[in-house]
């Protein structure tokens, strides 16, 4: 019997799905909710370190606490990996999208005057993503961030251009295809925030209930299997 499968959470497709979210994501908690990244966390430990230097400890810890929420986030999602990884009613990823949703759906309540908290949750659920989705089309990347793809694309492109292999021209289309969709999604959240304020998060649910959907459609890409009885073929 030969198999060859690929999981329909390391498709371009779906992870394409998750990069509109993640961008979107970071441009309405930045918009929105103080000026605060989501996702890119690296930009939150510059902006605090720079409040905390100036004595403004309050502004300081607006951005701690989402560092310390996207921690947290990954921590939780590598235990529910190791909890559920061999779960068969719903897979784990899946489960991981779930939280995520409702987090977000959470959130989309939450007046402004609870910044710091919404900032927190959606920073918390952002990890809990990059955490759970590392592959695209078996090449390791970030949903909710740009700079790792980035540097992955670029040296991808640099092998090419020396080697000329067909698998690293494709691995540069792939990452520097998700760092433009993580743009078009951080354009359109962005815009979207300033005109609907709190409640434009809810668009990130429904983006990330496509990817739910889209992981539970099992696809078999270019299987083929052989049975000695019967000459049974499943596709």
């Amino acid at each position: 019997m030969i198999r060859n499968e690929k999981q329909m959470s390391d498709t371009f497709l779906n992870c394409s799905f998750l990069a509109l979210s993640g961008g979107f994501q970071d441009a309405y908690t930045y918009i929105v909710r103080d000026k605060v990244f989501s996702n890119a966390q690296t930009g939150n430990v510059v902006l605090m370190s720079h409040h905390l230097f100036m004595g403004e400890w309050l502004h300081g810890l607006q951005y701690l606490f989402p560092l310390m929420a996207f921690a947290i986030g990954v921590f939780v999602a590598e235990r529910i990996q190791s909890r559920f990884q061999f779960a068969k009613k719903l897979h784990w990823r899946q489960g991981i999208l779930l939280i995520e949703m409702v987090i977000l759906i959470i959130v989309g309540f939450m007046p402004l005057s609870w910044n710091l908290a919404a900032t927190s949750l959606v920073s918390f659920a952002c990890a809990m993503q990059v955490q759970a989705f590392r592959k695209v089309n078996g090449y390791q990347y970030a949903s909710t961030m740009c700079i790792g793809n980035l540097r992955s694309g670029t040296a991808a492109l640099s092998e090419y251009l020396r080697e000329k292999k067909r698998d690293q021209l494709l691995q540069t289309v792939y990452y520097f295809g998700i760092i433009f969709v993580f743009a078009i999604g951080a354009g359109i959240g962005g815009n979207l925030s300033l005109r609907f304020g709190v409640r434009t998060v809810w668009c990130c649910v429904i983006l990330l209930c496509v990817s739910f959907f889209i992981m539970g459609k099992k696809e078999i890409y270019g299987s083929r299997i052989r049975m000695r009885r019967g000459r049974k073929v499943k596709e």
